[in-house]
């Protein structure tokens, strides 16, 4: 591999990629990292057995990709410049879709996608893929994530180049500021009022961090953007420790996403090799190194001083703030925190301008933002819609509907953390602000959509049940708070519920919202209230049924 040693050396480079490109090659696009649970790994075994077979190579190439996103089909591919979609292949079609539809252009119906009954076969036409905005997600599904010649060969590396080139750090964070760009972590805050901060500390060693752990249940976003495009990241962090004045950065992710960790290991070797990661990159006075840090799954070390307590070897567990990592991070050192989906927003904002990207979304909240979606919706996956999309639109037109004849009830939104989103807010326009008003978070993006089957107390109990075991126990609010909360629900959902219960439920959440120290704890009360708020005829009627019960169980009074 060629190492640059100039700017003007990844242009080059570039060119001399799309000389060797063959327009006449058919490429089989699939996914063999979610999919592969459903057999995504045999179905390309099988495409490359047969292409060697029929001594089709240089004709046919398979192109091994992350989520592609409607994962409900899983596994699917994408056959290309054809442009058609086929889920749930096995290996027994693969001699037909060579056959029929690379040789000779014909749709097989059993494959396509179906909506009320019509087979829709181009990606193009696809509801769940047509009605979405891809910008963090536009290389996911279509490229080799093993492969940084594939992602050079669509401006990979470009936007760091120019940074590099012509942009003051200052000029870099006003660009990032001007962007509107929020941190996708949940919380929302400014990433260039972020950067901003570290940058005017004094130090001589600051670490800019990547928040992988990803902990919410149903959520996968970051996964897939670190198994799909490890590079955008990476790209996203060199921008980032170039604007900070950082030479040292980590990337933690779970070590339960082994696909994850061995993308990125191959990213992080392959950039150092051609010269973009490591000393005076591209011949400037610039250097910056990378390692991946793997968390042991706890789900507050999501929490920032956590992650840093992680990284330094300790027990993830979160400190009082302030201070504030950007002045006492890892090791006492200016450090930035922002998570997977943050970073791979801003080489785009580099390459396309602040402008372009602050015209999509709401006036409070720029860009897009990726949802996992999951639960009683037809097409569960990775959708990425601008800010301001409806709930609506996520579940119905994206998500294709309730299955069934069942009706929509609430979306979970945010993790377990997060907040019920009833059928009343359907029309609910999404970003930062108008999801706290209902009650919710906008969390790290996992949406979990619930029909009318679904026990919303369950739910609550269910989600409680989560933070009290993910608890760290070092401040007795969670502690104490999140266990008195669970033990009432559990109650209540056996039936042995008291109208005393509700009140009490919500003064422990108060409390617990209130005195918790992180992040945790000051959210894990939201189930509770968001579901009492608009559900509270359910924890009633489970309250009633037992009183009902003891009332017909008692021993009839006789007449003397």
């Amino acid at each position: 591999m060629k190492h640059l040693k100039i700017p003007d050396d990844l242009s080059k480079y570039k060119k001399s990629l799309e000389a060797k490109h063959r327009p006449d090659t058919t490429r089989i696009f699939i996914c063999t990292t979610g999919c592969r649970a459903l057999g995504a790994e045999e179905v390309c075994k099988a495409f490359k057995n047969e292409i060697t077979k029929q001594s089709l190579a240089g004709k046919i190439e398979m192109v091994e990709t992350g989520c592609q996103g409607l994962c409900t089909r899983a596994p699917v591919l994408t056959l290309e410049p054809l442009g058609i979609f086929y889920g749930r292949a096995t290996e027994t079609d693969v001699p037909e879709i060579i056959s029929r539809t690379i040789q000779k252009g014909e749709v097989i119906d059993r494959l396509c996608y179906s909506e009320a009954g019509k087979r829709i076969p181009y990606v193009r036409d696809i509801p769940f893929y047509s009605k979405q905005k891809k910008i963090v997600l536009k290389n996911c599904g279509s490229i080799d994530p093993r492969n940084i010649n594939e992602y050079i060969l669509r401006d990979g590396y470009a936007a760091f180049a120019k940074v590099l080139t012509s942009m003051t750090q200052e000029k870099v964070i006003d660009e990032i500021k001007n962007s509107g760009l929020r941190g996708r972590g949940g919380a929302g805050y400014p990433t260039g009022i972020k950067w901003e901060a570290v940058r005017k500390v004094q130090g001589d060693i600051k670490y800019m961090v990547c928040n992988g752990d990803e902990g919410d249940p149903g959520a996968f976003m970051d996964r897939a953007v670190l198994e799909g495009d490890p590079h955008a990241v990476i790209e996203g962090m060199l921008i980032g420790a170039y604007a900070i004045g950082s030479q040292k950065g980590f990337i933690y992710v779970r070590a339960e996403y082994p696909i994850a960790v061995e993308h990125l290991k191959i990213a992080i070797e392959q950039a150092k090799s051609l010269g973009l990661l490591g000393n005076n990159i591209l011949g400037s006075n610039f250097s910056f190194d990378l390692d991946i840090k793997m968390g042991a799954g706890a789900f507050v070390c999501g929490e920032e001083t956590a992650l840093i307590a992680s990284i330094e070897g300790k027990r993830g567990m979160p400190r009082p703030r302030p201070p504030y990592p950007a002045t006492s991070g890892i090791w006492g050192k200016p450090t930035n925190i922002n998570n997977v989906e943050t970073f791979a927003n801003v080489p785009v904002i580099f390459l396309k301008g602040s402008e372009w990207y602050k015209a999509i979304g709401t006036e409070s909240s720029k860009g897009t933002k990726i949802f996992a979606l999951a639960g009683n919706v037809k097409n569960t996956g990775l959708v990425e819609v601008p800010m301001g999309t409806t709930l609506r639109e996520i579940v119905f037109d994206i998500g294709g509907g309730i299955p069934g004849r069942k009706k929509f009830k609430a979306a979970q939104m945010g993790g377990p953390s997060g907040g019920c989103v009833p059928a009343q807010h359907l029309d609910l326009a999404i970003d930062y602000e108008t999801v706290k008003e209902v009650g919710a978070i906008m969390g790290s993006g996992g949406l979990i959509v619930m029909d009318d089957s679904t026990s919303m107390v369950e739910i609550a109990r269910y989600f409680m049940e989560f933070c009290q075991d993910e608890s760290c126990g070092k401040c007795v609010p969670c502690r104490i708070g999140t266990k008195r909360m669970l033990d009432i629900l559990t109650r209540i959902t056996k039936g042995e519920g008291t109208k005393e219960d509700i009140g009490l439920l919500k003064e422990l959440a108060e409390v617990t919202k209130t005195a918790s120290l992180c992040g945790l704890g000051q959210t894990a009360a939201n189930p509770v209230l968001s579901t009492i708020r608009y559900c509270l005829n359910e924890y009633e009627e489970l309250i009633d049924k037992k009183g009902s019960q003891s009332s017909t169980q008692q021993t009839p009074v006789t007449q003397p």
